[in-house]
């Protein structure tokens, strides 16, 4: 049995999506990649993952405020 991480998946998809020309793009195509990038931060949000991800750019805009002081 074949078992596909919908995450991973999106990430394939984004990635895909954002090598093409910025030209080629309509604003239907812009808005369709940004409701999947929103589809996969929903899926990696509760993960540990995500969990990291936040941790680190919670840091980084303390870090921000703080330099603005």
């Amino acid at each position: 049995m074949l078992t596909i991480n919908v995450a991973l998946l999106l990430v394939v998809i984004v990635v895909w999506r954002l090598r093409r020309r910025t030209e080629a793009r309509s604003r239907t195509d812009e808005k369709l990649t940004v409701v999947i990038v929103l589809a996969l931060g929903v899926l990696i949000a509760p993960t540990p993952v995500g969990e990291s991800i936040l941790n680190v750019l919670g840091q980084l805009a303390n870090g921000i405020t703080h330099a603005a002081r």
